[in-house]
């Protein structure tokens, strides 16, 4: 029906109107992961400033041990599967006398120099590191299980030791003059620490690591304990009585002993010249 004003006009109908509906909000979709790749670093800042670089390692699978045809393989070595479904980050290098000094504030090593590793520390010192470094810093860092430490020192490989299967001392600090492993040319026997990274740029890690073989031995979390047979999925740091696992020998040692495969233990009360630790954290720790 058409409205008729009072003067005389005509007035168009009223025009309909739709409600005002708000919008609804919409949650922004979840943060996605970074894609990470081996090798990848990330750095962080102690106390003064000093740094401590990570890499990542990859999540996989890999036998963990020797194969029966390794030369001078030991009978705890039993090779078996082990598969790492999360990746991690570890120090490309043992922690350093600078990174120890700038938490702890003091150096026990028997062979001083900033750039050397940090050795005479025990594996209740290296978890100390860790306590003080989180009431510092708040950054929460941890020793690798023994399991996340050889996967990470084979770095995808397979052989005795990343490069292959001989070393003399000039790969890696080691007892070179005495049996060198698969070769009979002998090397140097430095009869102390070297600086981390020293052999780093003639045999690079497949994911940037350094020091792994040789320099100074390296604590782990584990407790040592003989290997399972079967299939082991993410391990944790278990084993049996009391003694700590340490891994992938040092200038004081033969060349065999610095195998990837080859393993240690010692009570975690002892110190030595060539025992240091290097350090690990999860994906999501960095």
């Amino acid at each position: 029906p058409v409205d008729v004003q009072e003067t005389g006009g005509l007035r168009p109908p009223l025009a309909k109107t739709n409600p005002v509906v708000p919008p609804v909000p919409v949650s922004p979709p979840p943060p996605v992961p970074p894609l990470r790749k081996a090798g990848d670093r990330h750095e962080i800042l102690l106390p003064g400033g000093v740094p401590m670089t990570f890499a990542w390692c990859p999540s996989g699978a890999f036998l963990m041990g020797s194969p029966s045809s390794e030369r001078e393989r030991s009978s705890d070595e039993q090779q078996h599967e082990v598969r790492l479904t999360k990746g991690f980050w570890m120090g490309i290098h043992p922690v350093t006398q600078a990174q120890y000094k700038a938490v702890m504030g003091t150096n026990p090593s028997k062979f001083q120099g900033d750039t050397l590793p940090v050795e005479q520390v025990s594996w209740d010192d290296a978890l100390a590191f860790c306590t003080t470094l989180k009431q510092k810093t708040g950054v929460e860092l941890r020793l690798p299980t023994e399991a996340e430490w050889e996967y990470a020192a084979r770095g995808g490989t397979t052989t005795p030791f990343y490069w292959g299967d001989q070393m003399n001392g000039t790969q890696a600090n080691c007892q070179g003059n005495l049996l060198p492993y698969g070769m009979t040319t002998k090397g140097p026997n430095l009869q102390k620490t070297t600086p981390v990274g020293s052999h780093a740029a003639k045999y690079p890690h497949p994911w940037g690591l350094t020091d792994v073989i040789g320099n100074v031995r390296e604590w782990c979390a584990d407790l040592y304990g003989p290997y399972p047979e079967a299939l082991v999925v993410d391990p944790m740091a278990k084993g049996s009585g009391s003694d700590r696992v340490y891994r992938g020998g040092s200038w004081f040692d033969l060349a065999f002993m610095c195998r990837s495969a080859k393993r240690y233990m010692f009570s975690p009360g002892r110190r030595y010249s060539y025992l240091g630790f290097r350090l690990a954290v999860g994906p999501s720790g960095l």
